[in-house]
Formats: structure tokens, C-alpha cells, sequence
């Protein structure tokens, strides 16, 4: 299929709706070499990839209830056990991770949007393979002691949980608006009316 025909195709494809096979290890490797290709100031590479698969996903579910209730002694069954449900619902997930350095050259933003740059790689290459993908964050994606169980260092924030698998079922992709709602031509400097 032409490249172009394929990037316009990329759509997220919700968690439940991921099955395996999910990218074996070669084509993980690959995938997540080509996330490496993401713009990035300085080539400070600030990202890593941690990839959570098979009986690990149960080990994160554990790690997501204990989030929930520290955040939320109180929490009900049905959420509770709705958090849990998140690592068991696609064969394999990659938290990707931003590595946040003090840089003169480099504000924290731009490592935070090169990580996040690395990410949507990972959607792009996925897809091209053939996979569905979709990132996600939430409660949990703050939480630092889900940060901790991870094993994350102080300067390090997660930038989303990638789930990655088989599309049970082929779904469309969702409409966009036109691009002609998007672009603006700027050709001189906008001056704005200020009250006085």
C-alpha cells in the first residue's frame, strides 16, 4: 500500500479491541528503533521504553489497584476492579518513559515533546506493520507509586502506556476535519485592537 494511503489509515484502536499476536520481539526491536527517529534537541535521546508483556500484565494490575486505593481509600468494587482490568485488556504494552535532564540548551518541554514524539513513532510503526495501537494515560500514568513499581527514576515521567495487538475486528477510521480548518498562512505581522 502507498505510505502516504497507510499513514492516512492510522487510527487508535481502543485496548479491549487488541488481541494477539501482539509485535513479536524482532518487530518490537524495530518498532521501537524507528520511535528513536523522533526530532530531538541536543540528541539527548530523552526516552526509554519499558515493555510489559505475558504474566507481567498481571503483575501491573496488582500495581494499579494498590495506586487506586492509596489514592482512594474509599474506591468501589466495580472501579476497582475496572483499574485492574487495564494491563489484561491487549497482549502487550509499552510505557514509554521521557528521561528529563538539566540542560542549558534544552528545556524540560522539549525532552517532554521529543518523548512524546517517540511515542507517536511507536503508534506509526505499529500500524505500518500492521498492529493496532493506542496510547493512554490517566491516574495511573501520574501516580508515582506507579512510577516507583516501575522502577522509574526521580527525573523520569511516563509519557503513556502504548497498548499494542491485533485488531480483533477492523474498525474505520474515526472522521477528521478538514485540513483547511487547520492552516492559517501567515504573511505579516497580526496586530489585535486593545481596548484602552
Amino acid at each position: 500500500m502507498n505510505q502516504q494511503l497507510q499513514l492516512l489509515k492510522r487510527h487508535s484502536t481502543p485496548a479491549k479491541v487488541l488481541i494477539d499476536p501482539a509485535p513479536d520481539d524482532t518487530q518490537l526491536r524495530e518498532i521501537l528503533s524507528i520511535a528513536m527517529h523522533a526530532p530531538d534537541h541536543a540528541r539527548l535521546h530523552p526516552y526509554r521504553f519499558i515493555t510489559i508483556h505475558g504474566d507481567a500484565r498481571h503483575a501491573l494490575s496488582e500495581v494499579f489497584a494498590a495506586a487506586v486505593k492509596r489514592r482512594d481509600p474509599d474506591v468501589s468494587e466495580a472501579y476497582l476492579a475496572k483499574q485492574k482490568d487495564k494491563p489484561l485488556r491487549s497482549p502487550l504494552i509499552v510505557v514509554v518513559v521521557a528521561c528529563l535532564s538539566d540542560d542549558p540548551k534544552v528545556p524540560k518541554i522539549e525532552q517532554m515533546l521529543s518523548a512524546g514524539a517517540a511515542a507517536h513513532n511507536v503508534l506509526l510503526a505499529s500500524n505500518a506493520m500492521g498492529f493496532g495501537s493506542i496510547w493512554l494515560t490517566g491516574d495511573n500514568a501520574y501516580d508515582s507509586g506507579v512510577c516507583e513499581a516501575l522502577g522509574m527514576a526521580s527525573n523520569e515521567k511516563i509519557i503513556g502506556f502504548i497498548y499494542l495487538g491485533t485488531e480483533k475486528r477492523i474498525l474505520p477510521s474515526p472522521p477528521k476535519p478538514s485540513v483547511d480548518e487547520k492552516i492559517t498562512c501567515w504573511k505579516k505581522r497580526i496586530v489585535r485592537n486593545q481596548a484602552t
